[in-house]
């Protein structure tokens, strides 16, 4: 999940970078009182400086102990549930949100978003909202990131529900043409795994739905990367990377430097296949 990256040297045959302004500060009330609500929520019982901290070793968790990861250790404490609520998750809804309005496509209402891997459940929020979905579902194997994708569900008022599940067990879940959505989730699981929900994507792909894959732009930590865009490529999808200039809302930007983030640039990269409506309504994606 690491989405903070100082601009580096361009490799070979990188795609384009997509450069776009964010102002979280430019977003409608709703958003707004989901980010009040979320210090409400998670401030209450800790104080800012013990939320830094946490996310200090959430950081690291997610850059040098990846291991972890697949013991449940990003979560395996409530000041990290706290850091990842209060700074990861406005930053993968600013992310997926900026990243849905440059995809031609992704923007057309579905009859519903499919959320791997969920966490809070801000990405399927981002793009259900973007794309004026009805249904949100969440799945993610952490209890407490079910119960947060629920809150954050109502909070942003959407319609949706998540349910405690392995995401890579897909069949039977993901309703025909719907949008499914990874957001840094992909990275974190074993490569056998990753394999099957490969296969199973792109067969929801040739079923009508939209399949969106967003994952940090370290090499290091998706190796894998390359092939997933080569599977995309065959079915006519394209890939980005996004470096998004951002301007984050108070709390977040004290979160970053306090943590030792530097919050001047979030960046991503992309996978996106667009479903049958999507492709119907609006052509290729340019």
């Amino acid at each position: 999940m690491e989405v903070f990256c100082l601009p580096g040297r361009s490799a070979v045959r990188r795609p384009p970078v997509t450069l776009l302004p964010v102002n979280f500060l430019d977003e409608e009330d709703e958003v707004s009182a989901w980010l009040a609500a979320l210090e409400s929520r998670h401030l209450a019982d800790l104080t800012p400086s013990e939320v830094a901290r946490a996310l200090r070793a959430l950081s690291s968790c997610y850059v040098e102990r990846r291991a972890r990861l697949r013991r449940g250790g990003a979560l395996d404490t409530r000041g990290k549930r706290a850091a990842f609520a209060l700074f990861y998750a406005p930053i993968h809804f600013l992310v997926v949100r900026g990243i849905v309005r440059e995809l031609r496509g992704a923007r057309t209402s579905m009859p519903a978003v499919v959320d791997l891997g969920c966490g809070s459940g801000a990405a399927g929020a981002a793009w259900a909202r973007e794309s004026n979905t009805p249904r949100v579902l969440g799945i993610d194997r952490h209890p407490w990131a079910v119960a947060e994708a629920e809150w954050t569900y109502r909070a942003l008022g959407l319609r949706g529900r998540a349910r405690r599940s392995d995401f890579t067990r897909l069949p039977g879940v993901v309703p025909r043409g719907a949008g499914v959505v990874a957001a840094y989730a992909l990275n974190e699981i074993e490569p056998p795994a990753r394999a099957a929900v490969l296969d199973v994507l792109l067969a929801a792909h040739r079923q009508g739905s939209s399949i969106l894959v967003v994952e940090p732009v370290a090499r290091r930590i998706t190796p894998w990367f390359s092939e997933w865009r080569r599977g995309f490529d065959r079915e006519g999808g394209r890939s980005d990377e996004w470096r998004f200039p951002s301007t984050l809302p108070p709390r977040q930007r004290a979160l970053a430097t306090a943590a030792g983030l530097d919050p001047s640039a979030l960046t991503a990269r992309s996978l996106w296949l667009p479903g049958t409506s999507a492709e119907a309504m609006t052509g290729s994606s340019t």
